[in-house]
């Protein structure tokens, strides 16, 4: 993963900490990539309602998904996907 695709990373991790719209958001995208199956998807029509810079962040993280070979998970953060995990889906926190 390059730099500026780690650094977009980590910053949506913090913002789905945040107890707000913004951050219920960007956890829906995450967790959607993390096990949309079990999390659930995420809802395009989101990105209208995010501030410009989050949602680059979101297509920076999109493209790296969309231009790897291989289907690639941000395994390096699992700890911080269970803590967002435990924040916004409680009920799949085994999942």
């Amino acid at each position: 993963m390059e730099d500026r695709v780690r650094f977009a990373l980590e910053k949506l991790l913090n913002i789905a900490h945040d107890d707000t719209g913004q951050g219920r958001r960007v956890a829906n995208f995450l967790l959607a990539w993390w096990n949309a199956e079990v999390h659930g998807g995420f809802d395009l029509t989101d990105v209208a309602k995010l501030d410009r810079d989050v949602a680059e962040d979101m297509v920076t993280v999109f493209t790296f998904i969309a231009r790897e070979e291989d289907l690639v998970y941000p395994t390096d953060y699992r700890d911080e996907i269970e803590k967002i995990i435990g924040r916004w889906r409680p009920q799949t926190e085994s999942a």
